[in-house]
């Protein structure tokens, strides 16, 4: 093997790798909460008495998970400007990354509101709780703590799949890395050091997910 290792020129360009990252966990963090939120409404929507509402969010969830991630960044892209609708690469993919994370946690989050006994439900009518503190405090605190390791994993997959919004020239993370990659054709070195990078990005949301799971959604210990 005639290759010669030199990490000089990645270690060298560390200011757009950083720059980079940081786009990286701004656009997953966003996408995390409106994801997050979106997904909450299509499954109050799929637990609808109405059909129409049902019909709307079945259809939307099944949509989503059943079609590749890049493809849905590339319709919003590409496109969505055919009907007039124009956005920029980080636009689209932050809107992509929403609406898929959105179906994901949907399903996630129906699991644990389902999994919440109707009679605690009665019991909180029975102490005249307010039916908003009911939903609050008595369905979806408990349902997201239970389904809160699935739904961190479900973010931490999504921050991984943002490597894709490079496609579409999103300035984030792995777009840098290709951006060297043309200029230094040191692909070994490049693509080496984003994987550890991305290896330390998802260790990171787990760690920060945990801290708000503990904080926020940990049974009370006195």
């Amino acid at each position: 093997m005639q290759y010669s290792f030199d990490f000089a020129p990645v270690l060298a360009a560390w200011p757009m790798f950083l720059d980079g990252a940081i786009q990286t966990l701004r656009m997953s963090a966003i996408s995390m909460i409106a994801g997050l939120a979106l997904g909450i409404v299509f499954m109050l929507m799929r637990m609808s008495k109405l059909a129409p509402f049902r019909m709307v969010a079945i259809g939307y969830i099944e949509l989503i998970r059943n079609t590749p991630f890049l493809v849905q960044v590339f319709f919003i892209y590409f496109g969505m400007p055919t009907l007039g609708i124009k956005l920029g690469g980080e636009e689209a993919a932050v809107l992509a990354m929403s609406l898929n994370c959105a179906a994901y946690a949907a399903e996630i989050v129906r699991g644990g509101v389902q999994s919440i006994r109707p009679g605690q439900i009665e019991a909180g009518r029975a102490l005249g709780l307010h039916t908003l503190d009911i939903y609050r405090f008595i369905v979806f605190r408990p349902a997201i703590r239970a389904v809160f390791p699935a739904l961190c994993s479900q973010f931490i997959l999504m921050m991984l799949n943002s490597s894709l919004v490079a496609s579409v020239s999103a300035e984030e993370l792995t777009y840098m890395a290709q951006t060297l990659d043309a200029q230094t054709f040191r692909s070994f070195e490049i693509y080496f050091v984003l994987g550890a990078i991305y290896l330390l990005l998802s260790q990171f949301f787990s760690v920060a997910l945990q801290f708000i799971g503990r904080t926020y959604f940990s049974y009370p210990t006195k």
